[in-house]
């Protein structure tokens, strides 16, 4: 069932997604040769607790960090750990998700680190395009299926693939709700856009083939190719109007031309 958020309830969503934004620009500091990813998930926990809230993916299902943290060709859900140290060339996603006022708020986005390949450079720029525009298939009376259409034009256009084990996720008072919201599809099908509904849309986009390969750790996702792989993902609200995005960036806001 899809929960409309009241208000009131968006009135939380905002501030949880605020603080998710504001710990992924703060962290964007830290992104650079030498430092791993268990330093980086310290830092983040430490700036979201100090703020009264409570980092959503820390024991949820038994996850043991409090962000994800996937390197290169990690797909999602990597967790950080002292052995993984940035180095020049890499990409990192930092996947953050808070908890403030019993509501959850998620985002992320892919970090270049030093000097990466114009190859790279050019999967990173494409996957945020494919962000962006499923965003901007987000109106009252459109279709979930026509944000997937849209990402899985522009990757395919461009030579990448889309995952498509994983999606993007209704999200509030729980992590994970309904509807799922898939990163290929069809225009006109899934459940209908309505006001009030949250949920995030995170494009998973490959530079080689789509297929994935779940770790013995039971988390870590990767390529089965090896080739690298980038995600963004943002926080979306329906309005009566069109969409609010809950977590973005400044930076971000000529991007979506505000």
């Amino acid at each position: 069932m899809i929960s409309i958020k009241s208000s009131r309830e968006i009135e939380l969503m905002r501030k949880t997604c605020e603080l998710a934004r504001e710990t992924l620009g703060y962290i964007e500091q830290f992104v650079k040769p030498g430092v791993s990813t268990l330093e980086l998930n310290d830092l983040c926990h430490e700036y979201i607790t100090e703020r009264g809230a409570y980092p959503s993916p820390l024991n949820y299902h038994g996850f043991p960090k409090s962000v994800c943290t996937s390197l290169n060709e990690v797909i999602c859900h990597g967790i950080p750990n002292k052995k993984d140290v940035l180095k020049d060339g890499d990409i990192l996603n930092i996947d953050v998700t808070t908890y403030l006022n019993k509501f959850h708020g998620d985002t992320n986005k892919t970090f270049l680190v030093g000097n990466v390949s114009d190859k790279v450079k050019d999967l990173v720029d494409i996957t945020y395009k494919c962000m962006r525009e499923g965003i901007n298939q987000v109106r009252p009376g459109g279709h979930i299926g026509d944000i997937g259409a849209v990402i899985q034009e522009i990757a395919h256009d461009h030579g990448y693939s889309v995952v498509e084990e994983y999606c993007g996720h209704g999200i509030g008072r729980e992590f994970h709700e309904e509807p799922q919201v898939v990163h290929v599809g069809k225009k006109g099908t899934g459940a209908e856009m309505k006001p009030g509904m949250t949920f995030t849309i995170e494009p998973m986009i490959n530079l080689g083939k789509r297929h994935c390969k779940l770790l013995n750790d039971g988390w870590t996702v990767v390529t089965k190719d090896k080739k690298f792989s980038a995600q963004f993902e943002h926080t979306i609200l329906v309005t009566e109007a069109g969409h609010e995005i809950l977590t973005l960036r400044p930076e971000e806001e000529v991007d979506f031309r505000l």
